[in-house]
């Protein structure tokens, strides 16, 4: 993974830092500029919005300042216990002393300190009054002079010289490049920023903070034997990966406009989770956001292409490949929850299987009609996601919202089998709330692509007609039970659904027995009621009745009969929403 991550990173360190690419400098943020003369006077402060300028690279601060840029504490001696910080500072600049380009500076802390360093201090909290704008790194620039101190080329090249001389090439070869180029030392490798759970300074990937983590006597990162040139290019490739994105204006229902901002190689699930994604080659894959904003034509094309093979469809005929990783943030820790591989080809064919596998049929009352619904990935998570009782919102403490995700993400781009546990959670939320689509189609999902391995019982997008599993009939017959009540009583605060579902799901026997002689009584109101209706009812279900003994029900089902129960419910309320609802309103 560190590999192909080093590889994504050589060209993003290539563009940002073009003659400038060296192990020895990086990119760090600037937000004041400290505007001195020739001869070390002091000018002004200049505050702007915070800015990335190329300096001396520091994977680590503890105990140690930065050429020529740097916080106020290091710069200026501000504030209590900066007194070390700012010797830290001081020292390095001793030792650079020798350019030519530091001399102004070297005069602002010694011959002409009055007008230099001690009257920025003055100055620096008139011109500065927000204490929060004081926190940014200060920037040493010659008044009248475009570049800052610290961005000379003579200074760079002295920094690089100053790495090289401290940091001998050995012999012992990097573990990724498998080179000795660059040397391969005990230093922190940089930090990962923008981790969900992570430290807002940033996480380390790759860290050995205690003897336990080491082995064969190696020390720290010896022990991952990574080069300083591949541990700042796996760096800079996750940092890009876990912030590029763009604003986007988006319209709410009423009509606002809001900004957003949309990641382009990352998606968000739950607060502790972020999967980042990216091929060799960097494409653009329409195809991820097709998991998340589904469109039917294009599922139906891409499962066309997928099928047919087709040259002029398939636009991955060339060997890359695609990579996606799950992180999470452990503090200063980076804990990584999964890691796929796989051809761009291979990639496309999981996309087409996942979007067969949750295809559901849905009844749309708008519209008047039935359609195919695709679920989103996020909603089919979200399927296990508790509520709180209090306002029914989504409980942002349930740790199951990310966990699914992490399992679906994989389902959906390598073909694999979701856990079982899954199921249980999904039925779980059933009980309570509903099958809804995005519950069936999950339902569905888990049920067929383990049935393929020596079931023989598939779930349809719509209901099945045949030979069906005693569940799923039963699911049927409980559904047609419900629209007898409803047709017979209205709205009741409890009907069979909230009180017996959970007892017909698991129970048959017993509560089918309790749910006939519910039902007797519902047909006898509805026969005096509605006779035309009542006898169209009663025939569909005597219709269904014929698949299943109704005096010898199962006495339990098991976790994979429980959910066909569900689909069967769920497939048995569409029918009726559609072609049945109208029949029974002729009836009437």
């Amino acid at each position: 993974m560190i590999k192909e991550l080093s590889e994504f990173g050589k060209p993003i360190c290539e563009q940002k830092y073009g003659e400038w690419n060296h192990v020895a400098l990086k990119e760090e943020p600037v937000s004041i500029d400290l505007v001195i003369d020739d001869n070390g006077n002091f000018c002004k402060f200049v505050l702007f919005e915070k800015k990335m300028t190329i300096t001396e690279a520091l994977n680590s601060k503890k105990g140690k300042a930065r050429l020529l840029l740097d916080k106020a504490e290091e710069v200026l001696c501000y504030g209590a216990n900066s007194t070390n910080k700012h010797q830290l500072f001081m020292n390095k600049l001793k030792q650079y002393s020798e350019l030519a380009d530091l001399k102004p500076v070297l005069t602002f802390y010694g011959e002409n300190k009055n007008n230099g360093i001690e009257k920025a201090i003055q100055e620096f909290t008139k011109q500065i009054p927000d204490e929060k704008n004081r926190k940014g790194n200060l920037a040493f620039i010659i008044q009248g002079k475009g570049n800052r101190i610290h961005e000379e080329s003579n200074v760079r090249h002295r920094i690089i010289k100053e790495y090289e001389q401290t940091y001998n090439k050995t012999d012992k070869a990097c573990s990724i490049c498998g080179k000795a180029d660059y040397p391969v030392e005990d230093i922190p490798h940089g930090m990962i920023k923008k981790v969900p759970d992570g430290q807002s300074s940033g996480s380390a990937l790759v860290s050995y903070n205690e003897d336990a983590f080491e082995s064969y006597g190696l020390k720290g990162n010896n022990n991952s034997a990574i080069c300083a040139n591949c541990a700042k290019t796996y760096v800079e490739g996750l940092n890009y990966l876990l912030s590029e994105g763009n604003e986007r204006v988006d319209q709410s229902r009423k009509g606002k406009e809001k900004k957003t901002f949309r990641y382009t190689n990352r998606k968000n699930f739950g607060s502790d989770t972020a999967m980042v994604f990216w091929t060799r080659k960097n494409k653009k894959l329409d195809e991820i956001d097709c998991l998340e904003a589904p469109n039917p034509a294009d599922v139906a094309r891409l499962i066309d292409s997928v099928s047919s093979g087709t040259e002029r469809d398939n636009r991955y005929l060339e060997p890359d490949q695609f990579y996606s990783c799950t992180l999470s943030g452990a503090a200063a820790r980076i804990a990584v929850r999964d890691w796929i591989e796989t051809s761009l080809i291979d990639f496309r064919k999981s996309i087409a299987e996942w979007f067969k596998d949750i295809a559901i049929d849905e009844y749309d009352g708008n519209l008047k009609k039935t359609q195919t619904h695709y679920a989103r990935l996020y909603e089919l998570a979200r399927c296990c996601q508790k509520k709180n009782t209090s306002d029914g919102k989504y409980d942002k403490n349930d740790t199951s919202l990310a966990r699914v995700a992490s399992h679906l993400w994989n389902a959906a781009l390598k073909n694999t089998l979701p856990p079982l546990w899954i199921l249980t959670k999904v039925l779980e939320r059933s009980r309570l709330d509903g099958v809804t689509t995005e519950r069936a189609a999950l339902i569905k999902l888990i049920l067929n692509r383990h049935n393929k391995r020596g079931g023989d019982f598939v779930i349809t997008e719509k209901i099945v007609q045949g030979n069906r599993p005693v569940a799923y009939v039963c699911g049927q017959i409980f559904a047609k039970l419900e629209s007898i009540q409803y047709a017979a009583l209205g709205n009741v605060n409890a009907g069979i659904r909230e009180r017996y579902f959970t007892y017909a799901m698991t129970s048959p026997a017993s509560a089918f027995g309790r749910l006939c002689n519910l039902n007797s009584k519902h047909f006898t109101k509805l026969k005096n009621d509605k006779p035309g209706l009542a006898i169209t009812l009663d025939k569909e279900l005597q219709e269904l009745c014929k698949d299943v003994d109704i005096h010898s029900f199962p006495a339990t089902f098991s976790l994979e009969q429980q959910g066909q129960f569900a689909i069967g419910y769920y497939h048995q309320r569409q029918l009726q929403f559609s072609g049945n609802k109208s029949k029974e309103k002729k009836e009437d």
